[in-house]
């Protein structure tokens, strides 16, 4: 049977990550990759786990096990109330629903927002996955410029100005993949521009958690809760496996979101979510985010300190706060797919930064490295390598 010619049209858009793709050639032995956006295994609370699990299974018996509401386990919701008030938000339980993984939460965005050829407003660059998540539904994208405090409030008024936006997509502390951060002089800017042109925004925060040094940002929402649909996750603070993520939308947007997840898995885990439950009101998370930023932090420092003593002086790199990703600027002229080619045969792996873009003729110049994965020698010996391989590119 010829299975191509039963696919659905949005079946065609449905391609595979870039950076899957490309994860997949870093496993071989001796590669040093600095290309995934993963989180260390040994941030992961092990230790706990038992704990945990049996917590959970003493408190909630079967109910841990059995089918739950679409919106998520009470108890879970619950417990993140007080957690996301310390972002500003300030929402019952009621509000609060649970995804399996952020991911899910964009597909359902996608789901229920987007007509084909709809417009959608992202950073430049922006989130590979948000676009994989939005392409089946068959938008169009229109670039906001950025610089290094984020999203350009004239920039994203221009937009609005002259298109008919459907929602703005951003990630504004710690970008994936740039790592920038929105400031705080800019959040009640833009969130006047939300107000003023009366457009949604989804807020994707994985990385607020992971603050290095400066002060935590009151989320975009806290600004606009409005016009704002924020998504938060416990991959980078908990464990990615565990697939739970979680949303507070507009009531009347939350209700046809409750509906598109009910037609592709019912509900998200009970047993994960009474994990995260105990998690958050034991307070495990709050002994364990310092262990994970004690993790990250030398970690970062050992990269920006090798980029500076290693790379080339005609290029220039992100000195982002926290979060798990600096973004390189190479020379115009340079193109970051070829080298990254090169890179590989040297056992060392980074992603090309035009996969970020939706257009193809830009960040060709471009690279995302990531820290968290590697220990602070293994950064500055992959670093050095890839030095090296640019200059021999280069040359």
């Amino acid at each position: 049977m010829d299975i191509k010619c039963l696919l659905a049209e949005r079946a065609l858009t449905m391609k595979a990550s870039a950076i899957r793709e490309i994860l997949k050639l870093v496993n071989r032995p001796g590669m040093v990759s600095l290309a995934g956006g993963i989180p260390a295994p040994a941030s992961f609370p092990l230790d706990v786990i038992p704990t945990l699990l049996e917590q959970a299974l003493s408190k909630y018996g079967s109910y841990a096990l059995q089918y739950d509401l679409t919106e998520g386990f009470l108890p879970l919701r619950e417990s993140l109330s007080p957690y996301l008030s310390k972002k500003g938000i300030n929402v019952g339980a009621d509000r609060i629903c649970i995804a399996t993984g952020s991911q899910g939460a964009l597909d359902a965005l996608g789901k229920v927002l987007l007509d084909p050829d709809d417009l959608v407003a992202v950073e430049n660059p922006t989130y590979l996955g948000a676009m994989q998540a939005f392409n089946p539904y068959g938008p169009r994208y229109v670039g906001v410029d950025t610089d290094d405090e984020g999203i350009i409030p004239a920039a994203l008024e221009e937009v609005l100005k002259n298109n008919a936006i459907k929602f703005v997509y951003l990630v504004p502390t710690f970008q994936n993949p740039t790592g920038r951060t929105l400031s705080l002089e800019r959040r009640p800017l833009i969130a006047e521009i939300l107000r003023r042109y009366d457009v949604l925004a989804i807020e994707d925060d994985p990385y607020s958690e992971l603050r290095y040094c400066g002060d935590a940002l009151p989320s975009l929402w806290s600004f606009a809760p409005e016009r704002v649909v924020y998504l938060g996750t416990f991959s980078k603070i908990f464990a990615p496996g565990l697939r739970l993520g979680f949303y507070v939308a507009p009531p009347d947007l939350q209700t046809y979101l409750l509906r598109a997840k009910q037609g592709v898995d019912l509900h998200s885990s009970t047993l994960s979510q009474a994990l995260a439950a105990e998690y958050l009101s034991g307070g495990y998370l709050d002994r364990q985010l310092p262990k994970i930023i004690e993790l990250y932090r030398p970690r970062q420092e050992a990269m920006l300190g090798a980029l500076a003593d290693h790379f080339p002086r005609d290029f220039s790199w992100s000195k982002p706060d926290g979060g798990m990703f600096i973004w390189v600027d190479g020379p115009e002229g340079l193109n970051t797919e070829e080298l990254y080619k090169k890179a590989i045969d040297e056992n060392v792996a980074f992603v090309p930064g035009r996969f970020f873009y939706f257009r193809d003729d830009q960040g060709q110049n471009t690279m995302r490295l990531n820290f968290t994965m590697s220990s602070e020698a293994v950064i500055r010996e992959a670093v050095e390598r890839l030095a090296g391989v640019i200059r021999t590119f280069t040359s």
